[in-house]
């Protein structure tokens, strides 16, 4: 359930955000997104009787995209705003494949070394890790649609926290997963 809660989230930050500037078209779209993924993670928590996969997950993360672009386009939202949203995914992914990169590995290749995947396999669990990626996600949202009612300093700080807060959850998690796997 993780792209799922995280497409929630996210589309819902979205759609908060067009309803507050006017778009009433885009925020019914990201409206819809959201909750067609909230009803999927009622059958997707345990026992799972469906999975998103990857037939799922692609398509959500191009709409995120596309989304995120004709928004700004729109001028219903700042460029910095869909990238914030969906930074736990970007942050994730881009610092796992430039990890691998740097290990010279097979960046093909199946792996679980992404951070989700290492707290799951730390012992926290599935249900732990999606309800805290799922925090994570909602904080986010939340901060981002707050920056974008303000202007100058309060906007700067929300992104630069961010920058911040993203390498210390990633330095803690190194740490826990060192400590497990000398």
């Amino acid at each position: 359930g993780l792209a799922g809660g995280m497409a929630l989230f996210g589309f819902g930050a979205y759609a908060v955000a067009a309803y507050l500037a006017g778009s009433a078209e885009l925020a019914a779209l990201c409206t819809i997104i959201a909750a067609a993924n909230l009803a999927f993670l009622f059958f997707n928590f345990h026992p799972a009787k469906i999975f998103m996969g990857d037939a799922g997950s692609i398509p959500l993360g191009f709409l995120a995209a596309a989304i995120g672009l004709s928004g700004w386009q729109q001028g219903a939202w700042s460029v910095w705003f869909p990238i914030l949203v969906f930074s736990p995914f970007i942050v994730d992914a881009s610092t796992t494949l430039l990890k691998r990169i740097l290990r010279r590995e097979n960046i093909w290749q199946a792996h679980k070394s992404h951070y989700y995947q290492r707290l799951v396999q730390m012992g926290w669990g599935h249900w732990k890790t999606a309800l805290m990626e799922y925090g994570v996600m909602l904080l986010v949202g939340a901060s981002g649609v707050f920056a974008l009612t303000c202007s100058g300093w309060p906007t700067v700080a929300v992104i630069a926290s961010w920058g911040l807060i993203y390498p210390i959850i990633m330095v803690l998690i190194d740490r826990a997963w060192a400590r497990r796997h000398p």
